[in-house]
């Protein structure tokens, strides 16, 4: 293998940013992936790497196809260790189906070029179930990492163009991986756009802006049944020593999500909306994001408020209450702050943090044990 150039080490550089970006999100939980994709594709990138080196002997491309192998199956192992794995649905058993097909037909061939291009067949199967949770929900796949993956496949075929590479054999692979990259990035940014635009302009109609002796408020501006959805919350996830201290009234716009997790302001709507301890809505986590879902009727002009303590379990944290309401705790705290009977009710309407009900179930099973 000769000729390591400077676009050599960028395309490396590229893709392992990428993985690298990635697995920081999934330690975050700011990313949910498709686990049928990524074990498809585990599987496979050590096998292309290999045929491609078969097919294409000496081509320095291979080293960054290598990189990759080694970089997504970390990113595997950590999914596997961190998800609650199930049963693939129907769309993730036909991928996987199809796509270990393949790789068991290539070890029965001899001719290299023929399993090289069962690999490039096999590549946007694979995608399939990434596609359709993009579809479903694209805040799942919103990461930096697809716009470093293809930049990286800009920059292999880059390589292989300068070093005179022929044929469909070696080119086959670049420009599917290019494209199945470049595909999940740009929907991500559509849909995400496109559900944001039809996001302010729902909640423009739906909400409005004033004042109270808090501050800014938000108040409905039609009525809203029990249950309704309101808001989405959304905003950047934030390690818990990057949350700044002493964060008091308007300034405090942290949503706890995991033990050491905050989902930072978004600089909407959701920013606005105040504490109650008797609020009229509360927080639901969700596959498709959080979501602040009313918990009894809501009037016109009514102020919508939820119980900041649903999230919380920082033990060092608390705020001075000022919300009125009549069973008013005076301070707001985590969870364990909440009257049993109140945290009930929270629970029995799937209004607490994933993470504390987590904690309760294991609570719960040392206790039986």
């Amino acid at each position: 293998m000769t000729g390591f150039e400077p676009w050599v080490w960028f395309a490396i550089a590229c893709n392992f940013a990428g993985y690298a970006t990635y697995l920081t999100g999934l330690r975050r939980h700011s990313v949910e992936p498709n686990r049928a994709s990524w074990l498809i594709w585990s599987a496979s990138t050590g096998l292309e790497a290999a045929t491609y080196w078969a097919v294409n002997p000496g081509a320095v491309q291979t080293a960054i196809f290598a990189v990759s192998a080694v970089a997504c199956i970390a990113v595997t192992v950590s999914l596997w260790r961190r998800s609650a794995w199930a049963l693939p649905s129907a769309t993730e058993g036909v991928c996987i189906v199809a796509c270990l097909a393949a790789l068991a037909l290539w070890l029965v061939f001899s001719e290299a070029y023929w399993a090289h291009m069962l690999v490039v067949a096999a590549v946007p199967v694979s995608f399939l179930p990434t596609w359709a949770s993009v579809a479903t929900a694209p805040a799942r796949e919103r990461s930096p990492a697809w716009v470093l993956w293809t930049i990286g496949d800009l920059a292999t075929l880059f390589v292989a163009v300068r070093h005179g590479g022929e044929g469909i054999g070696e080119y086959a692979y670049l420009v599917v991986e290019f494209l199945c990259h470049a595909s999940v990035w740009a929907a991500v940014a559509l849909m995400l756009r496109a559900g944001r635009a039809r996001g302010d302009a729902r909640t423009a109609a739906m909400f409005t802006v004033g004042e109270t002796h808090l501050g800014k408020a938000v108040f409905a501006a039609r009525a809203f049944g029990e249950g309704e959805p309101l808001l989405e919350f959304t905003g950047p996830r934030l390690a818990a020593g990057k949350v700044p201290g002493l964060l008091r009234g308007g300034a405090d716009r942290y949503v706890q999500v995991t033990p050491d997790h905050f989902m930072g302001p978004s600089g909407r709507l959701d920013d606005l909306v105040n504490h109650s301890c008797d609020p009229n809505a509360g927080l639901r986590f969700t596959d498709a994001g959080v979501f602040l879902v009313a918990i009894r009727d809501i009037v016109a002009g009514e102020e919508v408020t939820w119980d900041y303590s649903t999230t919380l379990t920082q033990s060092n944290w608390h705020m001075i209450c000022g919300c009125r309401a009549a069973n008013c705790r005076r301070v707001i705290g985590n969870f364990e702050t909440i009257d049993p009977e109140r945290q009930q009710f929270y629970r029995a309407r799937n209004l607490v943090a994933p993470y504390l009900r987590r904690r309760d179930a294991v609570e719960r099973g040392a206790r039986a044990g």
